[in-house]
């Protein structure tokens, strides 16, 4: 049996444009069979479907290998893709190829788009429906990534047990992320659920997350990040965006390193969360440093402001339930808290906060008290 396979289970349908497929081009009728490699039934599927207007590719269910496969267009009109099975991919990146494969200009002759399917999807302009997941190994790569998608909705995926990122999105404007459920062992580092980094009006919904680390994390310049009916477990939790979540290691987190250049953080909202023995519920880091690799001496430079921590209730796996830690070079402005009733599970005593160069507007029910200890 192979070792340090991630699989994930696919219901996939990829449509680039609206449409209404007629003829059909099945992997099967191609030499495609369930547990063997469908590299080249699959390229061959693809070529002929790309020849004629409003076609439909096909992996039916059932599991299959799959390495590299290059999925070139421009084709005679939009394809639908049906992607309904599991994709396992090869056990030793090294040794057998890279994974990735992809579909390439898969456009109309008069708008060209660049679409990398299995691992990369990018460059896409489209009110249509994306749905897609891909198979990785025990290798540091990222499962997913969409990059420059634009007017888009991905559904449906699952995701299991990769080494890094499950999900990477990049450089992507009014993007819906939809039913996502995504697992990794507790003890596996790095590997974010959803990352986000240079986007604006990203949407997820009704998500599942559960891995090593952050449940959805967000990266710099991304701005317009709403997350509705997500519930994480295990790991870190989430930075920025809220949920129900279960035994993390943190609630809400936003986070800055030592000796960051100037840059800003403002206009987050924590909302309506409800946090079941989590530790760190509520946290600002601005000395983020794990493992102490980093240097002190200079301090974050990072401003962050409006910030709103609101309707946060639950228990917490620890004392001090609320740290607002900032940076002694520019310290947090206009951090608002409010209704706050966070119950600690241990004994001795209830729970505390703390406060470093921060005055935040404090609201409605405190537990534990704003601020308990300031420095």
């Amino acid at each position: 049996m192979r070792k340090n396979l991630s699989i994930v289970t696919i219901s996939l349908l990829l449509l680039l444009a609206s449409t209404s497929a007629g003829q059909v081009f099945d992997v099967k009728s191609y030499g495609g069979q369930p547990n063997a490699d469908i590299t080249q039934a699959l390229t061959k599927a693809w070529k002929a479907a790309c020849a004629v207007a409003g076609s439909k590719v096909v992996i039916s269910i059932g599991t299959y290998k799959l390495g590299v496969v290059t999925l070139l267009g421009p084709c005679k009109g939009a394809i639908e893709f049906h992607l309904q099975g599991t994709l396992q991919a090869p056990s030793d990146v090294a040794s057998s190829y890279p994974l990735y494969s992809e579909v390439s200009q898969l456009t109309k002759k008069d708008n060209s788009k660049f679409i990398y399917v299995k691992v990369q999807i990018r460059n896409m302009d489209t009110t249509s429906v994306i749905t897609y997941a891909i198979v990785c190994n025990g290798e540091k790569v990222v499962n997913i990534r969409f990059d420059f998608i634009i007017n888009s909705i991905v559904r449906d995926i699952q995701s299991k047990d990769n080494k890094f990122f499950h999900i990477n999105v990049m450089g992507c404007k009014n993007l819906q992320i939809q039913h996502v459920t995504i697992t990794a062992p507790r003890d596996s580092p790095n590997t974010d659920g959803i990352h986000i980094g240079r986007s604006s009006k990203i949407t997820i919904t009704n998500a599942n997350i559960g891995t090593g680390d952050d449940c959805i994390s967000i990266g710099d310049g991304t701005q317009d990040v709403i997350a509705n009916q997500v519930t994480c477990g295990l790991g870190h939790g989430i930075k920025v965006i809220g949920g129900t979540l279960s035994n993390t290691k943190n609630g809400v987190r936003i986070k800055t390193w030592p000796s960051c250049p100037p840059g800003s953080a403002s206009d987050m909202y924590f909302e309506n969360i409800i946090m079941n023995n989590v530790a760190n519920a509520i946290l600002i880091d601005q000395g983020y440093c794990p493992n102490n690799q980093c240097s002190n001496k200079s301090p974050s430079k990072v401003k962050i402001s409006n910030v709103n921590f609101k309707n946060i209730r639950g228990t917490s796996s620890t004392k001090e339930a609320v740290k607002l830690i900032c940076s002694n070079s520019v310290s947090c402005q206009q951090v608002v808290v409010a209704n706050i009733d966070l119950v600690y599970k241990g004994a001795g005593g209830s729970t505390t906060s703390t406060c470093v160069n921060v005055k935040p507007t404090v609201s409605g029910k405190q537990n534990p008290p704003a601020c308990t200890s300031k420095q």
